[in-house]
């Protein structure tokens, strides 16, 4: 569903992205761990066509995203460390307002209860999202998704700020569209959830995917061991 085939990202003489050969399957959630700087943003902005590659190609669903610009975020929903909303209108006005942005229309009640679905309490639907914590706008976030029946997930550090409690609802609500097919890319410094919800996990180093596993090959501890080594190396 999401392939990246010698993916490159160069600024000048500076590699952001060096050589990413990258599969990842229907239903899979795959987590990119790595410090600041070590190039899971930079994939991430290629598959959404933010930034052009200056060689290889990044593709969803076998399009490339360079050529099928239009189509390829047609399949897509993507969910960055801040999710931008309107703060002056509620939850429900901004998912009607992003799902008419892309085309679809729903009636409000179905609208209500993507919203329910996605873990956000009932009283806060009608709120304005000024009103919200990160968690809650997060939440409408996974909602759009849905609305939009989105097939790939592309999501850039979504937990970071989030309180345990609220990172796990997240997480949750993850397994449950990969449940459903959703194929999920996920940018991360968060190795126990990456742990958790991951069906696979790489670690990226200076532009470099240095390592990558199915999540059942490793105990929390090694990958804690691995993670720990590639940092200090």
């Amino acid at each position: 569903m999401l392939q990246a085939i010698n993916l490159t990202k160069s600024y000048g003489a500076f590699t952001a992205l060096d050589n990413l050969n990258l599969s990842v399957q229907a239903g899979n959630i795959f987590c990119l761990l790595g410090a600041n700087g070590a190039g899971k943003s930079t994939t991430i902005n290629l598959f959404l066509n933010f930034i052009e590659p200056t060689e290889g190609q990044a593709t969803i669903d076998t399009l490339d995203v360079s050529q099928h610009p239009k189509k390829t975020k047609q399949l897509l929903s993507y969910i960055p460390e801040n999710l931008r909303l309107y703060p002056n209108l509620t939850g429900l006005e901004n998912l009607e307002f992003f799902c008419r942005l892309g085309g679809k229309r729903h009636a409000n009640d179905q609208l209500e209860e993507l919203l329910i679905q996605s873990g956000l309490q009932t009283d806060f639907i009608h709120q304005r999202v000024s009103n919200y914590s990160k968690g809650m706008r997060q939440k409408v976030g996974i909602a759009l998704a849905r609305a939009r029946q989105a097939k790939v997930l592309l999501l850039d550090e979504p937990t970071s700020g989030l309180d345990p409690k609220a990172s796990n609802e997240f997480s949750e609500l993850l397994l449950d569209m990969k449940e459903k097919g959703v194929t999920t890319l996920m940018a991360t410094h968060d190795l126990f959830r990456a742990k958790d919800t991951g069906t696979h996990i790489g670690i990226m180093k200076e532009g470099v995917l240095v390592e990558q596993f199915a999540t059942e090959e490793v105990s929390f501890q090694d990958l804690e061991q691995l993670y720990l080594k590639h940092m200090h190396n």
